[in-house]
């Protein structure tokens, strides 16, 4: 049967994205341990070629049940397929865009010359242990008779591969110049990424180090790590502003709703315990209820600032105020934080995705 390539696509995408997901939530797809320990071998290997043909084996087993894996050259039966074909046109490329390590091509270097995936093609390979692993794991892919259990098996592949990545460099897109709109578009797609928070604290935390720099503020700008708890780390928010030693502005960048409840534990846990007169919520500003809102104003009357403001339309319209040589410098700090070692490389290859998007 003909492999419908666009299909393939969607899947292994569909697959990268929950194991992107489960790599956020720290909990991998579950496989029996067997499957997981062969996948230990492949992915310690050497050559890079086993777990890409590992792939498109998946694949082509995913699409059609009938197809034996074990012949990746069309001229070896009626069930082969073409695994060069399948690695070329969806494997390769795949693994390339999300900026895993890959080959140049297995079926160009490893595995040539029609050859099976028995044990007879191993005599010739380096790293034969690597390779009995591998024909481990087709033989529970052939076992394998149900569609969410293939699949489940490919997310635990596609997962091992988001680990992978994260043992790599991934360096980061930049551009000489980035227009508002492009700029808008960049904001918007980021905000969009799943980030465990990181997204828009960076991009909040960026914006406010180069109004400090374009307007010569002499603010000491403060912030902490993502996702601790403010009070725990004895700050008022994500990022406080002080001046002379004094709080002059905390800043709270929230993706979740904010309701009334949250607005009292902020105001009796932050603003009045801290000393904080002037409170920002950097939010989506369609997850504010009414009575967050009311909350609000009557801390307002008792003279404190405690306000909501969109975080897409602040972003956007503070960089036609810092201008030109102010967007090239919120550029430069939003690549050092993002190019921090300690920054996941899946948000790193969800920067240069959205980079590239500019361009394209």
């Amino acid at each position: 049967m003909p492999i419908d390539t666009e299909e393939l696509r969607t899947v292994l995408e569909q697959s990268f994205i929950r194991a992107e997901t489960a790599f956020f939530e720290d909990k991998g797809p579950r496989v029996p341990s067997v499957f997981a320990d062969s996948c230990d071998v492949v992915f310690r290997s050497k050559t890079q070629a086993y777990r890409e043909v590992l792939v498109g084996c998946l694949l082509a087993r995913t699409h059609d049940k009938t197809t034996d894996i074990r012949l990746p050259y069309v001229k070896l039966g009626a069930n082969a397929f073409s695994g060069r074909s399948l690695d070329e046109r969806v494997v390769n490329p795949f693994l390339r865009g999300k900026s895993i390590p890959s080959s140049k091509g297995p079926y160009l270097s490893v595995f040539r010359r029609s050859v099976k995936f028995d044990e007879s093609t191993g005599t010739g390979l380096k790293d034969k242990s690597g390779y009995e692993a591998f024909l481990a794991l087709l033989s529970m892919i052939e076992q394998e008779e149900e569609d969410s259990g293939l699949l489940a098996l490919l997310d635990y592949v596609m997962h091992r591969l988001v680990l992978l990545r994260e043992e790599a460099k991934v360096d980061l897109i930049t551009f000489d110049r980035i227009s508002l709109t492009q700029y808008k578009e960049l904001i918007s797609g980021l905000l969009q990424k799943r980030s465990g928070g990181l997204f828009p604290v960076v991009l909040v935390l960026s914006m406010v180090e180069t109004v400090n720099h374009v307007f010569s503020l002499s603010w000491e700008v403060e912030h902490q790590g993502i996702n601790v708890a403010d009070t725990a780390a004895g700050v008022p928010g994500d990022i406080t502003i002080r001046q002379n030693g004094s709080p002059l502005l905390s800043i709270e960048v929230t993706e979740r709703s904010v309701n009334d409840s949250r607005v009292r534990g902020t105001f009796r846990d932050k603003i009045t315990a801290m000393g904080v007169l002037d409170y920002v919520f950097l939010v989506h500003l369609e997850t504010i209820g009414r009575q967050a809102r009311e909350q609000a104003e009557k801390y307002f009357a008792q003279g404190y600032e405690v306000n909501f403001v969109d975080i897409n339309e602040w972003l956007s319209n503070t960089l036609v105020t810092v201008g030109r040589k102010g967007r090239k410098f919120f550029q430069d700090r939003l690549t050092q934080h993002l190019g921090q070692d300690q920054v996941p490389r899946v948000l790193k290859v969800a920067w240069n995705e959205e980079m590239e998007k500019l361009i394209t």
